[in-house]
């Protein structure tokens, strides 16, 4: 009887402490941390070596690059060991591209001879290969250092046609909205991933909470909002930064053939050479259905015309499904992805209702919000702390000329609600400078012909010149604060049937040697006249008679310092923009009925001031 009291004191003793140790180990399991709202870095989280890395393929519901098997698109996955030792579920940052792989060289004749008269396509141009670089399992390894220490398991994927992804690059395609939606899926259980490209081994997501948000800039900014807009369950917030939201607007200008900045004669066709880093065996296939079929009969560089092959690739037309939080970053001075591509969406996500904030900088292409900011709002969504960020009464977060990036000022939102349009009418003497006044104007005309081997900034610099016309306000005398997007209505003639148009918007003087971007450009604009009446159709101009065309310039918010000027500057081709045909093409402005109307923070009593 002893024996068996002593047995049992012992057993219970046993049990006693296994339950003890069970607790004390279930207590000491990792977590993330969260302050102040914030994700906060978790040491157990940070030790880089003992991350999981693994890849695989995700069956999508397509098949662009036409072998009969539905297209695979191959995914990195970079997780801390405690999702795997610890049974831990974590929520997901995943990042898609084109690029990861690579891309073509930029190699002579690649982009389109732009020297040719409007109408006119040019010569073919040279059809380069990219030479695909990177090896498995590693995809990417951006966002890891940031993200996988907070809490958040980092996944990456290349897009269709590039890298180890099967199908073909459609560059705004309704495949490069699906193959994002089809990984989201895995993370979410309801697509099937592979542990091989034509394998049948199953990879199972176990570790992902089923919330997943995506970031990424340039294309990489554009993908997560094509994901966004299938509404697919699971993608709870989109960090876009800088992204391309409608190639129409990316490639065309209100009708005009117009090359982003800094990459004179791309157009569409080009940026599918570019990325096409995809398997080899497929690419004869995917440029005959794609490059020299969908987009050769789509693009239309003759017209710039929008049509159904542009529509197509204007995400603003497929919001209708979207669910996911919108925090929006953008450049007002990135004159590649124009910060219209931003600033149309971020409309559209308010007007449906959903969480919306954005992030601008006064800087050129990139620039991502802080990191506190995209922290909290990845924290709010994705793990569900309720930081409040959603319910700020700042919706627009705005870096001012000369402050830090990491130091916006926050306003109740974009463009800024005291603004008030202003219009301005023009006044004689454009061709050295006119003026730009709040008074009605007499009627009067004023000619300049084109001349495309003259650059913006030397129009702007000159004092007189025959091949533009410049009129401009008084000098301030007080900081004037422009919030929103400008517009302009020009009613001109034309010495030919058709004939480029541009609009400069600058702060004079010019400075050669401007320590800043915003020192010389405030914004800008391009149209084509002979869409004056519709974007889908062209008409011919009738030599000398007037035509009256509006249109939006970039949206902006600037400070023009007391002191400057503000220059409204009118010429038709554009040197770093639009086509460049023979010089001799004139155009008569009607001043009368030729305005600028700006967006003023305070309305006419702050431009009178």
């Amino acid at each position: 009887m002893t024996f068996s009291i002593k047995s049992n004191s012992l057993l219970t003793l046993a049990l006693t402490i296994s339950i003890l140790s069970c607790a004390q180990n279930a207590a000491e399991k990792t977590t993330p941390i969260f302050k102040d709202g914030e994700a906060q870095i978790v040491e157990a989280f940070s030790d880089a070596k003992s991350y999981i890395r693994h890849d695989l393929w995700v069956e999508t519901e397509f098949d662009t690059d036409g072998d009969g098997e539905p297209d695979r698109m191959h995914v990195s996955v970079t997780r801390p060991e405690q999702t795997e030792s610890e049974s831990l579920k974590l929520p997901v940052i995943y990042v898609t591209s084109p690029y990861f792989a690579g891309v073509a060289a930029d190699a002579p004749g690649t982009m389109w001879n732009v020297k040719h008269e409007l109408g006119d396509i040019g010569e073919e141009r040279f059809h380069p290969e990219v030479q695909r670089r990177g090896q498995r399992p590693i995809i990417s390894n951006s966002h890891i250092r940031k993200w996988v220490p907070r809490g958040y398991i980092v996944v990456h994927s290349s897009s269709p046609g590039t890298g180890l992804s099967d199908g073909a690059p459609t560059i705004g395609g309704a495949n490069e909205s699906l193959a994002p939606k089809a990984v989201i899926d895995w993370l979410c259980g309801r697509a099937k991933g592979y542990t091989e490209r034509d394998g049948e081994e199953e990879v199972k997501a176990y570790w992902s909470t089923g919330k997943v948000g995506m970031t990424g800039t340039s294309y990489n900014g554009t993908l997560p909002l094509a994901a966004a807009t299938t509404g697919v369950e699971g993608l709870e917030a989109i960090i876009p930064i800088a992204p391309n939201t409608s190639y129409y607007h990316y490639y065309r200008s209100n009708g005009l053939v117009r090359s982003p900045g800094g990459y004179l004669g791309e157009d569409i066709d080009v940026l599918y050479d570019f990325v096409h880093s995809g398997d080899e065996d497929n690419r004869e296939y995917n440029n005959k259905t794609v490059r020299d079929t969908e987009m050769k009969n789509g693009m239309d560089r003759e017209t710039g015309d929008y049509n159904d092959f542009w529509a197509g690739r204007d995400y603003l037309n497929q919001m209708d499904n979207m669910k996911a939080a919108l925090l929006m970053s953008h450049g007002f001075n990135d004159w590649n992805v124009m910060p219209e591509h931003s600033y149309r969406i971020y409309k559209a996500a308010k007007e449906k209702g959903l969480p919306t904030m954005i992030y601008y900088h006064q800087n050129g292409h990139g620039g991502p919000p802080p990191t506190s900011m995209m922290n909290k709002w990845f924290t709010k969504y994705l793990h569900g702390i309720d930081n409040g960020v959603e319910k700020e009464e700042n919706k627009a977060y705005i870096v001012r000329e000369y402050d830090d990036r990491q130091q916006p000022t926050a306003y109740k939102d974009y463009p800024n609600p005291d603004a008030e349009d202003v219009t301005l009418n023009l006044t004689s003497g454009g061709k050295s400078i006119g003026g730009l006044t709040l008074n009605k104007v007499e009627d009067a005309g004023e000619m300049f012909s084109d001349d495309a081997t003259i650059s913006g900034s030397e129009h702007a610099k000159a004092t007189s010149s025959k091949h533009r016309l410049l009129y401009v306000t008084p000098k301030l005398k007080e900081d004037l604060h422009i919030s929103g997007v400008p517009q302009v209505t020009i009613s001109l003639a034309s010495s030919k049937p058709a004939a480029n148009l541009s609009v400069w918007i600058v702060s004079l003087p010019w400075e050669d040697d401007a320590k800043k971007i915003t020192d010389n450009i405030i914004t800008r604009g391009w149209a084509d006249p002979k869409n004056h009446n519709s974007l889908t159709k062209e008409e011919d101009l009738v030599v000398g008679k007037d035509y009256t065309i509006t249109f939006d310039l970039q949206p902006d918010d600037q400070i023009i310092k007391a002191g400057q000027q503000i220059g409204f500057m009118i010429f038709s081709s554009d040197k770093e923009y639009t086509l460049h045909p023979e010089a001799g093409t004139e155009l008569t402005i009607q001043l009368h009925k030729t305005s600028l109307t700006l967006p003023v923070v305070g309305g006419k009593g702050a431009f009178n001031e």
